[in-house]
């Protein structure tokens, strides 16, 4: 049995070979005073803030690598069980993981080990530009440049893949977790209000954008007053939400800018034919593309489920695995 998993900051992504994604949930472990696991994935993102002294929520993955490595491997065995549970293979599954760019060789072997202690018969590295390449159907194989943009929960990865491997790429440690704390900062500051994490993400999806919109959005935010103590609820608008993510938003578009300057320029000028592709959940961010495209002059477009690439990439990878060989990460 073949099992591809894109192990993010935000949202672990189970793909099964023939049945596709079947598992999408947060990654997030509730874990009790004696290292009991309560709770794993959307039960356990539904603690966050919300607990008794006795429970803990922790996110283990901490900027696209793993913080915590015990309860990674408590939540790696629970997805792997749930992906193969009423499968008839006694097989223990392969396991294709995505890491970012930009990891080191420990950090590799630590994921590589969690899945291997989780219960998987051989574990696979893949880059994860690559692997969103691969699921964004873009044809990583040819010797024309392709230019991916991987905006996840805790990395954005931007590269320039060709003849199946990365020419040139940054990766950074900003991603949608940090345009949250972005807002929630930006709210604390101006209007003395502290809100909770899943506050500041429902802001960033219901009014985020990247650019000034014609229809001005606005919502309603609770939390608590830092100088009375008492709950309230202010309205924000989708151009305060812009101001507050505008220095995360940078660090992406100057990264983006450089990668395109250490390009070479036969493959700057594929990139100028086809374009930029943008996947991950920061590529839902209202306006983003148009931003880059502004910025750069290079069109930039988002791919078709860019939160499943990833996943996708994975499992793809890992059917095709002769042919995508040389693409992955070696063994550390």
């Amino acid at each position: 049995m073949k099992i591809g998993i894109d192990l993010g900051t935000a949202n672990v992504l189970v793909y099964v070979q023939g049945r596709g994604i079947v598992i999408q949930e947060p990654s997030v472990v509730a874990v009790s005073e004696d290292n009991r696991i309560v709770a794993v994935g959307e039960e356990a993102r539904d603690m966050i803030g919300r607990t008794p002294g006795s429970i803990t929520a922790i996110r283990p993955m901490k900027d696209g690598v793993i913080a915590d490595y015990v309860i990674t491997e408590a939540m790696l065995r629970y997805f792997i069980g749930r992906a193969t549970k009423g499968s008839f293979s006694l097989q223990k599954p392969e396991v294709m993981i995505s890491v970012p760019a930009g990891v080191t060789s420990v950090e590799k072997r630590a994921v590589r080990d969690a899945a291997l202690q989780a219960g998987a018969r051989e574990a696979y590295l893949i880059e994860e530009p690559l692997a969103a390449a691969i699921g964004a159907n873009v044809p990583i194989s040819s010797p024309s440049g392709n230019m991916i943009i991987d905006i996840g929960g805790g990395t954005a990865e931007i590269a320039v893949i060709s003849l199946g491997g990365i020419v040139v790429s940054q990766s950074l440690r900003i991603g949608g977790n940090r345009f949250d704390e972005s807002i929630a900062s930006y709210i604390r500051k101006k209007y003395n209000l502290m809100i909770g994490e899943r506050t500041a993400e429902d802001v960033k999806i219901q009014i985020g954008t990247a650019l000034p919109l014609e229809r001005e959005l606005q919502m309603e935010v609770r939390g608590r007053d830092l100088i009375a103590g008492l709950p309230r609820t202010i309205p924000i608008t989708s151009s305060e939400a812009m101001e507050a993510i505008e220095l995360p938003l940078q660090a992406v578009v100057t990264a983006v800018r450089q990668v395109l300057e250490q390009t070479p320029p036969e493959l700057s000028s594929d990139i100028i034919d086809k374009g930029m592709v943008m996947s991950g959940g920061g590529a839902l961010l209202r306006s983003l593309d148009r931003l880059l495209t502004q910025v750069t002059g290079v069109p930039c477009h988002v791919a078709e489920n860019p939160l499943n690439c990833v996943a996708m990439g994975t499992g793809i990878a890992l059917e095709h695995f002769d042919f995508f060989k040389k693409s992955l990460v070696q063994q550390v």
